[in-house]
């Protein structure tokens, strides 16, 4: 744990760093295959919709303890689809749980439905008591199903509302918009893949999932935000600053995302295994696939599209281009000296500077012993100014005359 805290604390603060953005087409190509994986199925098995959506008959036959078994749902199947009802030859026979067995036909006539119980008396050797006869019109189901669609539209507008005033942004909204198809299209085609049923519960789930999905989302985008209020003063570009919102949210996003699936993962495995059947397994699989993606979506696909989106605007591109520039002459003060071409312009050449040794020679060659300055150019820009001569120089009648010499204090007054 503290290395995994040390980690997060190096991620929030940019000392290590994954780059999320600058590899959005790995993230894209493996959403692209998983996306593709879902229609196939979606086009090949279809949705196996649960009785509440078709309308039809479920037998439930409860059984003595360890009698529930595969072998009895077979013979179960066989009988009942050999009784000679219509409506009974797509029998559908499930067990559920260590007790139960689970049988489901189109819709049958009072007469049609107390001939399927007898077959189901006859076949398992149990009384009536033991079987109980839900009967669901195809209607109720059509009405579930257009309810269902009508709660998943006014869902989306209000996040697009939502997401737009909040932030002000509506690329923003268009982001979250994809990155919660994504995860719809995701959960669909693994129901289809797995054959799962889809019943009312179903659809409660992928509702609670695109809510978790968009939460999380939401918590990206807010740092992003923060990280992009005042992109000059960070010397960051866009995409590297959505870049950081990303490293310092991953480790949140990771122990939130776990917390949430391992109590989800457990009711699935009960509802799947222990009971068999039931709403709780099909809302189970709904949040935990759904979970799962969502916070795939909110790290490799929101975010990056985003920063993708935003570079094409013109301020950005110019924020850009600015930044490289500084931070190519950082690296080479020279590199942006430009090379001689034949067009450049002719200016004087700077003044070479002058060795020890040569400025001595030029001193002692130099007329009047070097005294005079030749030019006042070498003083300019070093906080000093060589006066202007009046006239020449001319020697002076006391150039030959023996200069007083100091002595010592020690010294003066004795001969």
């Amino acid at each position: 744990m503290g290395r995994f805290s040390r980690l997060g604390n190096d991620l929030y603060s940019g000392r290590r760093s994954v780059d999320f953005v600058g590899r959005t087409r790995i993230w894209y190509a493996m959403s692209g295959v998983i996306i593709v994986a879902a229609i196939l199925g979606l086009y090949f098995r279809g949705l196996n919709f649960g009785l509440e959506f078709r309308g039809g008959a479920q037998f439930t036959v409860t059984m003595p303890a360890g009698q529930a078994t595969q072998d009895n749902a077979d013979k179960l199947r066989d009988d009942v689809a050999g009784s000679g009802i219509k409506a009974a030859q797509q029998v559908v026979v499930n067990t559920a749980g260590k007790n139960n067995i689970i049988i489901e036909t189109e819709p049958l006539t009072p007469n049609e439905s107390d001939q399927i119980e007898a077959t189901i008396e006859h076949s398992v050797g149990i009384t009536k008591a033991g079987i109980s006869t839900d009967e669901i019109g195809p209607s109720w189901g059509k009405e579930v199903a257009k309810r269902s669609a009508t709660g998943l539209v006014v869902f989306l507008v209000l996040v697009v509302l939502m997401i737009w005033g909040y932030f002000r942004q509506w690329k923003m909204s268009v982001a979250a918009m994809v990155a919660l198809a994504h995860d719809l299209v995701i959960t669909v085609g693994i129901y289809a893949l797995s054959g799962f049923e889809v019943t009312p519960a179903t659809v409660t789930g992928v509702l609670t999932i695109l809510g978790f999905s968009l939460y999380d989302t939401v918590v990206v985008f807010d740092k992003v935000r923060e990280n992009t209020k005042n992109l000059r003063a960070s010397h960051q570009t866009y995409s590297e600053a959505a870049n950081l919102a990303v490293n310092q949210t991953l480790v949140r996003s990771i122990n939130t995302s776990l917390v949430a699936l391992i109590p989800v993962g457990a009711i699935l495995y009960v509802g799947a295994v222990q009971l068999g059947s039931g709403s709780l397994k099909d809302l189970a699989l709904a949040l935990f696939v759904g979970m799962a993606a969502g916070a795939y979506s909110s790290i490799f696909i929101a975010t990056p599209l985003l920063a993708h989106m935003k570079s094409l605007e013109p301020n950005v591109q110019e924020l850009e281009k600015r930044l490289k520039a500084r931070r190519r002459h950082e690296v080479d003060r020279y590199a942006s000296v430009p090379s001689y071409t034949d067009d450049m312009p002719i200016a004087d050449e700077p003044r070479q500077p002058v060795a020890p040794g040569d400025r001595e020679e030029q001193a002692a060659t130099a007329p009047y012993g070097g005294n005079r300055p030749q030019s006042n150019t070498g003083a300019s820009g070093r906080g000093r100014v060589v006066p202007q001569a009046r006239r020449p120089v001319r020697p002076s009648s006391g150039s030959g005359r023996a200069q007083p010499t100091r002595q010592s204090k020690s010294k003066r007054g004795k001969k």
